[in-house]
């Protein structure tokens, strides 16, 4: 039976962590996060310098990303949208891959089965229907891997979200779906979008629970997302989880958000952005030190140079790739220029 808990969940305000965390899984996802912001602060720095193309900032969404895949086991299934482009680095993903895929360069295709990451998709929610039925594929198969699928509150109002949702619902497939309210969709508002309360509501349309968390507090999604993995591996079937914020940055590198965004809430955003809610957390807790904060952020820095360097020396891309797989005969215009 669909339950839906309307309660913003937040962990970060006490004293006290999720059942089955130790320092060192603190000291982790704290690690992630920072991988996670270099990488896209960086990336904003080489798209300004073209060094890589047009590019979809998740600056303030690592509290989602990094805490809700937190919960997965390796033989778990990772389904992002272009706004987790850079998850795969929470497996082990060189960063040159990501880079590359933001070049254009095809050694930023990388085969989903090395990672079990699926191909950033940018058509919006059309991976949902993908995950469900990877999901329901692995139930069929008699095996416990489940399947994660990052969305944003845009997708809610695409017709790719309700079949996959539904579809998971009605197969009892173990999926776990964790939409990234931002309350924009570009430049279109939450409001604009629905007539429901919240988008957690919509999961009892599906008959499957849905949960509300602080979208900047990672120790609250994970915590929802462990609960949900935990169901879903059990055989309870899929959870709907609203991570919930306020965009803090443009949505991308060609967006410029004065015309329509709401300025003295993004500054009040920025203020309680998720890194530094967590870096305080950790230190009240005595877990993290101001030696350990240099060598985390050192640490992915030197990441994010090497990938570059990596990703730029690579060979120069054929450009008949472009049509190897689109034409048996490329038309003469093509052929010749």
């Amino acid at each position: 039976m669909a339950q839906v808990i309307p309660e913003l969940r937040r962990v970060l305000d006490g004293d006290t962590v999720p059942v089955g965390l130790a320092e060192a899984d603190l000291l982790e996802l704290y690690r992630r996060m920072i991988l996670l912001r270099t990488y896209d602060e960086r990336s904003v720095v080489y798209h300004r310098q073209g060094r890589i193309g047009t590019y979809a900032l998740f600056w303030n969404h690592e509290a989602i990303q990094a805490g809700a895949t937190y919960a997965l086991t390796d033989d778990d299934w990772i389904f992002p949208s272009y706004r987790e482009s850079a998850i795969g680095l929470v497996r082990g993903m060189p960063v040159e891959t990501v880079l590359q895929w933001w070049r254009g360069h095809p050694d930023g295709w990388w085969n989903p089965a090395d990672w079990n990451v699926a191909s950033i998709c940018v058509p919006i929610a059309t991976h949902l229907p993908h995950a469900a039925g990877l999901a329901w594929g692995k139930k069929l198969r008699g095996e416990r891997a489940v399947a994660m699928a990052f969305f944003g509150d845009g997708a809610t109002s695409e017709g790719d979200f309700h079949e996959g949702v539904n579809f998971a619902a009605v197969l009892n497939a173990p999926a776990v779906f964790v939409c990234n309210n931002n309350q924009w969709a570009i430049s279109t508002p939450l409001e604009a979008q629905t007539r429901a309360e919240t988008l957690a509501d919509k999961a009892v349309g599906y008959g499957i629970p849905g949960v509300r968390v602080d979208g900047l507090d990672v120790l609250a999604v994970y915590e929802a997302a462990r609960e949900a993995v935990e169901r879903a591996r059990g055989g309870g079937g899929p959870t709907l989880i609203e991570a919930v914020h306020y965009r803090a940055a443009p949505h991308g590198t060609a967006d410029d958000p004065r015309a329509y965004i709401d300025v003295p809430r993004v500054e009040e955003e920025r203020a309680r952005e998720c890194v530094g809610q967590f870096e305080r957390f950790l230190r009240r807790l005595g877990v993290l030190s101001e030696r350990a904060v240099a060598e985390v952020r050192a640490e992915a820095e030197a990441a994010l140079r090497a990938g570059i360097t990596a990703a730029e020396a690579a060979a120069p891309a054929d450009p008949s790739l472009v049509f190897d797989h689109a034409y048996a005969e490329p038309p003469p215009g093509l052929r010749d220029g």
